[in-house]
């Protein structure tokens, strides 16, 4: 933040309808001009900010440690979101497959089925909320766990069936 300043006395009005005309002027020595003023009012106010950045040398390197100290957790985390929309993904075309073909299922393959959907949508709602600390390599082991099963039997399901026909291709 290089400076702030309150444009105050303009009458109470709808988003968007004051005008308000805002003018920035750099000049060679890098000070920067600003100029605010309502059209409707008159009112008007400036700033006026020398050049530097109004940090000191020591804040900009505390700045950069925590940006190097916090990359690695940033990709994690990034890494987890990215796994836990992959498993939102995966839970909606089980979940859409299921319904789809859970009639050409034993009741029991079924049931695994959505105990597995109800596992891993419960596991990505509570790290979701912060209340896990799920990696991107566990949500990945999760959401695989919910695939072996359901995709082994809906293959099953949508294989067509084999032709016992008695009589022979010539």
């Amino acid at each position: 933040l290089l400076g702030n300043f309150q444009l105050v006395g303009i009458p109470p009005a709808h988003r968007g309808v004051p005008q308000i005309e805002v003018t920035f002027d750099i000049d060679a020595d890098s000070i920067v001009h600003v100029h605010a003023k309502d059209k409707s009012t008159n009112k008007d106010q400036s700033i006026t900010i020398a050049s530097g950045s109004g940090l000191s040398d020591a804040e900009i390197q505390n700045m950069v440690d925590d940006a190097e100290k916090y990359g690695a957790q940033d990709k994690e985390r990034k890494a987890a979101i990215e796994a836990a929309n992959r498993a939102d993904s995966v839970l909606n075309d089980t979940e859409k497959a299921l319904k789809e073909f859970e009639d050409k299922l034993d009741k029991a393959e079924a049931d695994t089925i959505k105990e597995k959907i109800a596992s891993l949508r419960e596991y990505v709602a509570k790290n979701q909320a912060g209340e896990g600390t799920a990696t991107a390599e566990e949500m990945k082991a999760k959401i695989d766990e919910l695939q072996t099963r359901p995709s082994v039997c809906l293959t099953r399901c949508t294989k067509p069936a084999k032709s016992h026909s008695s009589h022979p291709r010539a």
